[in-house]
């Protein structure tokens, strides 16, 4: 769907940035809604959005298990 946005997961990428996991979050919530910019009664709804996809690929990234490399390392 968002072919824009790459692969975070280690080894693929192994320093993850926090700005990298907002970005791609941007991304994926600016697809999703249809907005780049969303208008000002739909930004609290956007950036709640963001928020939350943010969080949750913070916790993906963390919870994942690469087959050789053991768990990942916790983010700050």
């Amino acid at each position: 769907m968002c072919r824009s946005i790459r692969t975070l997961r280690p080894p693929m990428t192994p320093d993850v940035t926090e700005e990298e996991i907002h970005a791609a979050a941007l991304q994926y919530v600016r697809k999703v809604s249809g907005f780049r910019a969303p208008a000002a009664h739909n930004r609290a709804a956007f950036d709640a959005a963001v928020t939350a996809v943010t969080d949750a690929t913070r916790h993906l990234l963390a919870s994942l298990e690469v087959r050789g490399a053991g768990p990942a390392a916790p983010r700050a």
